[in-house]
């Protein structure tokens, strides 16, 4: 028998609990939300941005207020100095959002700031990467791009795996996908176009009734909107790591709302009573709370070993790990299965396959 945290026969009234949830979730987006406009957009590090990293190795301790004092004197903008790695490697990386002046200017000018405080061969350039504006624009719209299309294939996924409506999915998801693409060539601002989608998409999950695919995709757009909202009320950078950390938590939420929406469609089959379908939802919520919250606390106490332990370059990937995983746990028992519940059981086609 495995180990479990809930008893067995837990009652817990988790849709009765819904509305508190929405309004603890509406204060949570629409506070991200209003950082982002009172700061005109998240903070776009140098991978979307553009600018310089500069990673140098001194051969002696020296304070970090001392170096970042020596380094000022270069006044490149935006400037950014932190460690990296261990204490002991004596190595750190400086960002600048310059891309105006050449990587040889750049390293010119560091290296006469350190001169000073270090001397001559007290310290070494180990690497200096430059990416342009026009790089930094591509690679943020194609990451908004991954964002969208990686939500739209979930919902194509769960409309077929719980309701058996590949069709619908795949015609919504081909329209969607093109008018993207198509309009995308006009050269509209992708971040606004991708947000219109994400709407859109959420429209077409309800007018289609897939509803499945509307409490899954809700769920995900939840998830995604307070992380990014927490990392601009922190004032924190976005770059391709966050990006990459945005997708693990699609993964990871994905992955504990299919969890409670197989035990859903089990218990409806069984039961075959749609008047009581919201008693079968907390059922099914209770029967896999042991499991969800399990894999959900074993996740997090890895997660928050890298965010202590991971230094300061994997810092802020572990950051938006440990807000998404706990906000993803969340939004599968209090936002998907809710919204489930109030759109009415979904019609399961006779002698639906095991997934």
């Amino acid at each position: 028998m495995g180990l479990q945290i809930i008893k067995p026969g837990t009652r817990i009234d988790f849709i009765g609990l819904r509305k508190i949830a929405f309004v603890l979730s509406a204060v949570l987006v629409l506070a991200g939300l209003g950082s982002l406009l009172a700061k005109g957009g998240p903070q776009y590090g140098i991978d979307f941005a553009g600018g310089m990293i500069v990673q140098i190795k001194v051969h002696k301790d020296v304070e970090l207020a001392k170096l970042k004092g020596a380094l000022e004197e270069t006044r490149l903008p935006g400037l950014i100095v932190q460690t990296l790695g261990m204490a002991d490697d004596h190595e750190y990386l400086l960002r600048t959002s310059s891309s105006d002046i050449s990587s040889q200017q750049v390293r010119t000018m560091v290296a006469d700031a350190l001169a000073g405080p270090l001397g001559e061969g007290g310290y070494e350039i180990q690497r200096l990467e430059m990416v342009g504006p026009k790089v930094g624009a591509d690679l943020r719209a194609h990451a908004l791009e991954a964002l969208f299309y990686a939500v739209l294939i979930i919902a194509v996924y769960i409309s077929g795996r719980f309701e058996q409506r590949w069709t619908v999915a795949a015609i919504m998801a081909a329209a969607l996908g093109g008018s993207i693409y198509g309009i995308g060539l006009l050269g509209l601002d992708m971040g606004w176009l991708i947000v219109m989608a994400m709407l859109i998409t959420v429209g077409l999950c309800w007018y289609l009734k897939l509803n499945y695919a509307l409490g899954a995709v809700v769920a995900l757009i939840h998830d995604v909107a307070i992380t990014v909202g927490v990392f601009s009320i922190l004032g924190k950078e976005f770059d391709l790591t966050i990006i990459a950390a945005l997708l693990t938590i699609i993964g990871y939420s994905l992955n504990d709302t299919i969890i409670v929406f197989d035990r859903i469609r089990e218990n409806t089959r069984a039961q075959q009573d749609p008047r009581r379908f919201r008693s079968i939802i907390n059922e099914s919520i209770n029967q896999t709370l042991s499991r969800t919250l399990m894999t959900s606390l074993t996740t997090l106490m890895v997660v928050a070993c890298l965010f202590v332990l991971g230094g300061s370059v994997i810092h802020d990937f572990a950051l938006a790990l440990l807000i998404g995983i706990g906000v993803g746990t969340y939004s599968s028992i209090f936002v998907a299965s809710p919204i489930l519940m109030g759109f009415g059981p979904s019609m399961v086609a006779e002698g639906e396959g095991q997934a």
